[in-house]
């Protein structure tokens, strides 16, 4: 198969006609005859058909036609061109393999990256190019974090409306394989709610917290409290569970597990790893009180083995959430220091009471040095 001519030196009306031929020469059907109706009918009719280059083309055949089209979508006002611009952007959504999804990928870039930056339609290309990226496991080459994304639409913000459909979609592909990414992207869908509409978040709320409960390396949680549309679900049962977890210790968890197994169980929330999240939370709030552990405190307080306590402490370590030394011989454990797990008026307090001995002990130092210059100053 013989791939396209090149269009460079063609008006974009004689491109268009070209790729209407090659199209219609794969068995597509449309006319080789360009629109009377100029250039955007003519890029209509094109996208209706352009998925046919899929069924036995090869991909650096399909993605110079894909190029081509491209080209002239960018070459062509698009004040009028959002339904233009969908309807290629669904088109490259259905590849029917990695190795073509891959090239589609590219396509969508190079339009995402050719349309003017205050374009509205840049929102419906990246959207789709988020749904591409997953059908090739590259969704971290497209999205790298929140403030990137802001970056990205600087000079066209979308709407409320877009940007929670974009939130959703974004936590949908990487729900299981970012998860920490994920419920990042969640925690910034529910702040684009407000008090008049947070009741409406209520599955977004849900899917937050169980995001943030999932994930083996958010400990962090007391900050989802404030969040308007998690107060919302005061009562229930997944904000009970979520109040565990930011305050209380594995006691605690183990007995709402007790009473309520399938409720867990059907927010597809494992056990074991609620449990070995809740071991290292309870080790941070003992931290906060105790600054040395017995290593049979530990035993008793986190339910785990005498063989069990060194490999957990380690875990803890890794974690950085506290500083510690471990004495195997004394079979304690020394606190240097600990994150908070909730950070409220008792440690702001605690901060300030800190502030205040560090500017004491600054002052006697400033005047131990003065009192050193005098001297020298009197000899």
């Amino acid at each position: 198969m013989t791939g396209p001519a090149v269009f460079i030196d063609l008006s974009l009306e004689d491109q268009a006609q070209e790729l209407r031929k090659y199209f219609k020469s794969l068995g597509a059907e449309i006319s080789e005859e360009k629109s009377p109706k100029g250039i955007e009918d003519d890029l209509h009719k094109i996208i209706g058909v352009c998925d046919v280059c899929f069924k036995d083309g090869e991909p650096s055949q399909i993605d110079g036609i894909l190029n081509s089209i491209v080209s002239i979508m960018v070459s062509i006002p698009l004040d009028r061109g959002e339904n233009i611009v969908l309807a290629f952007c669904e088109k490259l959504t259905k590849a029917p393999e990695p190795a073509l999804a891959k090239v589609c990928l590219q396509s969508l870039w190079r339009l995402f990256n050719n349309l003017e930056p205050s374009s509205p339609l840049k929102y419906h290309v990246y959207y789709h190019l988020v749904q591409v990226a997953k059908q090739v496991d590259q969704v971290r080459e497209v999205f790298t974090g929140v403030e990137s994304l802001r970056t990205q639409f600087a000079q066209c913000p979308p709407s409320t409306e877009q940007l929670q459909k974009l939130y959703r979609l974004l936590h949908e592909v990487l729900k299981d394989s970012n998860t920490e990414l994920a419920a990042k992207v969640m925690i910034e869908l529910l702040g684009t709610y407000t008090e008049e509409n947070a009741s409406c978040a209520r599955e977004d709320a849900m899917k937050c917290i169980v995001t943030a409960l999932a994930d083996p390396n958010t400990f962090l949680l007391d900050p989802l409290l404030s969040l308007k549309p998690v107060r919302f679900l005061e009562g229930e049962l997944i904000h009970d569970l979520l109040s565990v977890f930011v305050s209380e210790k594995l006691p605690s968890y183990l007995q709402f597990y007790q009473n309520h197994k399938e409720f867990v169980t059907s927010q597809g929330l494992n056990h074991e790893q609620n449990m070995k999240k809740m071991r290292l939370l309870s080790f941070m709030k003992l931290a906060e009180t105790y600054p040395e552990m017995s290593f049979e405190l530990l035993q008793r307080e986190l339910q785990i083995g005498e063989n069990e306590v060194e490999p957990f402490i380690i875990e803890v370590l890794k974690t950085k959430l506290v500083r510690a030394r471990m004495d195997q011989a004394a079979r304690k454990v020394h606190i240097s220091s600990t994150m908070h797990r909730t950070f409220g008026r008792a440690q702001w307090q605690q901060l300030r009471d800190l502030l205040h001995s560090w500017k004491n002990n600054l002052s006697t130092i400033r005047e131990g040095i003065n009192h050193i210059e005098q001297v020298h100053k009197a000899k």
